[in-house]
């Protein structure tokens, strides 16, 4: 009880104070920077930002949002919480804290998608403190990465052949590259972004919902649009974000042309660049699927992210901290079950 009462658990105040904390574990990454949940915020969506102390300093923090859905209000907590995993009183403490942040927003369930290796030891500590394996996803669990801390030519040697015929194409077309950090720029991001949603069949994110994204992070300078043209047409954007240790692909869209020309390898190439100057060694290109899974909608967008030659990451898939069984089981269960066969994810 004594050690307990060591630590001071309370809303986080500052946003300088979160930042550094969490900009102080290597694998923490946007999802839990203070300005994401700003973001949310400014979209009218409630948020939860806790911090655990001890001796004044902060020792835990997680950050998430209240999710209205019909098929169960709950609260999200992707990327986080952030601790070290292996202080089994801290764990106990922070995911007490999230089952009572769960009941005071009235929640079905509190669903957790940390910045955790997928190992044994992450499964077990979640079984043991009454966490289920999600039936949804929360966030990206398999990604690709790049350890910028290799030279450009180390990562070139390590890509595949097609693409760096494909960066040889881009270079022999003259293509060029722009940056912006101004959020006017995503209206042709937008205009883009609904082409290449109409030819690989996904959802396209809303005008509002980008520029607001996007404008959350470039007021301090962590978010660029790369642009890339040949004769002034747009050929592709990437919209990256730089946040403690890594550079993140957030978000890519092509047009017709830049398919043609090759447009979207030159821009990664180059937001590596920026990433090292920055002082970044991680370069997260995100969702990745297995090798084998050929039938699954996003295998082409992932046969081009592994050309880069990146190291697999597997994260703790979502699990859920259940608080009404009957309605979860009920509803939320069957239903998420049933909406990832259908999506095939």
């Amino acid at each position: 009880m004594k050690e307990a009462n060591q630590y001071q658990i309370s809303d986080a105040s500052s946003q300088q104070e979160w930042d550094q904390f969490i900009t102080s574990f290597k694998e923490a990454n946007f999802l839990q920077s203070w300005d994401f949940y700003q973001f949310y915020q400014e979209m009218g969506h409630q948020i939860v930002r806790r911090i655990v102390k001890k001796q004044g300093k902060i020792v835990a923090a997680y950050a998430g949002e209240v999710e209205p859905a019909k098929r169960g209000r709950h609260l999200a907590i992707a990327g986080g919480p952030i601790l070290d995993w292996s202080n089994q009183k801290l764990v106990e403490l922070v995911f007490n804290d999230l089952q009572k942040q769960g009941r005071k927003h009235h929640c079905v369930f509190v669903r957790v998608r940390p910045q955790l290796e997928d190992t044994p030891f992450a499964r077990q500590l979640f079984r043991q403190h009454q966490f289920r394996r999600a039936p949804m996803y929360l966030s990206v669990e398999y990604a690709g990465v790049l350890d910028l801390s290799k030279s450009e030519e180390e990562i070139m040697s390590g890509m595949r052949q097609r693409l760096r015929r494909a960066l040889r194409k881009a270079a022999q077309h003259q293509l060029t590259i722009e940056k912006s950090t101004d959020p006017k720029a995503i209206k042709e991001f937008y205009q883009i972004e609904l082409q290449t949603a109409q030819r690989h069949d996904f959802y396209a994110f809303s005008e509002e919902f980008l520029t607001k994204q996007f404008a959350a992070f470039a007021k301090n300078q962590e978010a660029v649009l790369y642009i890339a043209k040949k004769d002034n047409q747009i050929l592709a954007e990437n919209f990256m974000i730089f946040y403690g240790n890594e550079a993140s692909y957030h978000y890519g869209v092509s047009s017709e042309l830049g398919t043609k020309y090759s447009g979207a390898p030159l821009l990664h190439l180059e937001a590596m660049r920026d990433a090292r100057k920055r002082g970044i060694t991680r370069y997260n290109l995100w969702g990745i699927v297995g090798e084998q899974e050929t039938k699954h909608r996003f295998y082409g967008v992932s046969v081009f992210k592994r050309g880069f030659g990146v190291d697999e990451l597997k994260y703790l898939p979502a699990h859920d901290l259940v608080l009404r069984k009957f309605d979860y089981y009920l509803k939320t269960y069957p239903i998420e079950t049933l909406r990832r066969k259908i999506r095939h994810v």
